[in-house]
């Protein structure tokens, strides 16, 4: 089944480069980009598949049966701005040169050694029999990765002032969860990167434990009252579940609820918080007003300073 939707992706991008792609660059005399003009095409591709796939999903299902009214449509744009820049605009072309390079000399160095660096499917040859089953482990290892650094972005106070622009968004929908500082989606990338590599994920899988992130993730942001009952919220994390981690906490709360996709990490390291029916307000009051209201620039300009000022021991 991945074979076949390998070799679906592939003739579809191919078409599209050579009905679309080529003759442009033919014409322009830039055919000595044509290499790097379909790599970066796939790339967006990808970008462009993720939001259509999220939109479809999430946004019937934010209709159908909303937490609240969406009445703050300027916040709700700045939230779209930040999916598009990142999943479509600038940024995804500075990490794909950034990581293509930065790949090209880690399997330079790696080749040159004589070093075989060990995968899960290298430890356990299973895997390679089970497609379908190596794909969900994973996504697993991947989703246990993405708990720890949700909480390390809570843990570090310089991390918390890149992350807390994520916290202060009052009117939350699917698109919120783009809303990162772009040094702290920076620094994702490379910490998810960096594990897919260790664990060997395929190339041909790796988009698809992405999307499947992306989609969870997303959906847990959703303006949708949703609960997956007693036995599914211990499954999945659902809307509900993630919106009690975005509420504000009380004197002496700890934080609750990091998990992207499986609540499993919390409810083993203590940090899960499962009661029912509860879908409080969001956005976090003691944060700087500019950082709930104020546009991209004006966010990603005072998540620096405050990341500054936390370096410093100034805040």
């Amino acid at each position: 089944m991945i074979a076949a939707l390998e070799d679906l992706w592939f003739a579809g991008q191919g078409w599209l480069f050579e009905t679309l792609v080529q003759p442009v660059l033919y014409a322009l005399g830039l055919m000595e980009w044509a290499e790097d003009a379909f790599e970066w095409m796939d790339f967006a591709l990808f970008g462009v598949l993720q939001v259509a796939v999220i939109y479809l999903v999430c946004r019937p299902l934010e209709a159908w049966k909303p937490v609240e009214p969406r009445t703050d449509a300027r916040s709700i744009r700045t939230d779209i701005l930040y999916t598009l820049l990142t999943r479509l605009g600038l940024l995804p072309l500075v990490a794909f040169i950034a990581f293509a390079s930065m790949e090209a000399r880690l399997a330079g160095l790696v080749a040159d050694s004589g070093w075989v660096p060990p995968t899960l499917e290298t430890l356990f040859p299973v895997l390679r029999q089970w497609p379908l089953l190596a794909l969900a482990v994973y996504i697993v290892v991947l989703d246990f990765g993405e708990y720890w650094r949700h909480r390390f972005q809570h843990t570090f106070g310089w991390w918390w002032a890149l992350h807390s622009i994520h916290h202060t968004q009052r009117q939350m929908t699917f698109w919120t969860d783009d809303r990162n500082h772009i040094l702290d989606d920076v620094i994702g990338a490379v910490w998810f990167g960096a594990i897919a590599l260790l664990i060997g994920v395929p190339p041909g899988q790796f988009p698809i434990v992405v999307l499947v992130l992306r989609l969870a993730e997303a959906l847990s942001h959703a303006n949708l009252r949703l609960s997956f009952g007693r036995v599914g919220e211990r499954l999945l994390v659902s809307p509900r579940f993630h919106r009690l981690h975005h509420s504000e906490l009380a004197p002496g709360e700890e934080g609750r609820n990091y998990g992207v996709l499986l609540p499993v990490w919390d409810w083993m390291f203590g940090t899960a918080d499962f009661r029912r029916d509860r879908f409080p307000p969001t956005g976090e009051s003691s944060l700087p007003e500019a950082l709930a209201t104020g546009g991209w620039w004006r966010q990603q300009a005072l998540g620096l300073r405050r990341m500054g000022a936390a370096l410093l021991g100034r805040g």
